[in-house]
């Protein structure tokens, strides 16, 4: 798998990038990132464990020489672990300047959702009473696709990812 750098530069790409969602699989479920939260797709590396931390938060990976946060979505979800393979990958997305890795089962492919086709997530909460990582559903064709909100995933009150005090 090559390396993909979905870096936006500036506002030209930015609209270009407007309505467009990276899908990928946590086992048979299909979900979505907004693009324009991707730097890149990599191939999983070596991840370092580190002690005390949230049972998915895998470690911390060295990107180019930057130290990130890696973040099994398969519990961060409670999804059942899986053996990471050759197709697993992580998705690095950046968040209010933070910058975070999600291991995945495989990307897919990009797909353009018009607005008009996104509703909103469901109003329900999950088991603990908190709300869900949706950000909305989405229609395409005859399936509904999962589209997440990274910011929500990312900075849940329970189990904080990133702390952007200083």
């Amino acid at each position: 798998m090559a390396d993909i750098d979905l870096l936006v530069e500036d506002d030209d790409e930015l609209e270009l990038q407007a309505d467009k969602y990276l899908m990928f699989k946590l086992g048979e479920e299909e979900y979505g990132i907004d693009i324009t939260r991707i730097t890149a797709i990599e191939e999983l590396p070596q991840i370092t464990s580190i002690p005390d931390m949230p049972n998915f938060v895998k470690g911390v990976i060295n990107l180019r020489g930057k130290v990130i946060p890696a973040v099994d979505l398969r519990l961060r979800f409670g999804i059942q672990e899986k053996e990471y393979d050759d197709r697993t990958c992580i998705i690095i997305v950046s968040v209010n300047e933070s910058t975070i890795g999600l291991i995945v089962d495989i990307v897919s492919e990009v797909h353009e959702i018009e607005r008009n086709d996104m509703g909103p997530p469901p109003s329900f909460k999950n088991a603990s009473g908190k709300e869900q990582y949706i950000a909305g559903l989405a229609k395409k064709g005859e399936q509904v696709k999962i589209i997440l909100d990274v910011e929500k995933i990312i900075n849940n009150e329970d189990n904080k990812i990133i702390n952007n005090s200083k």
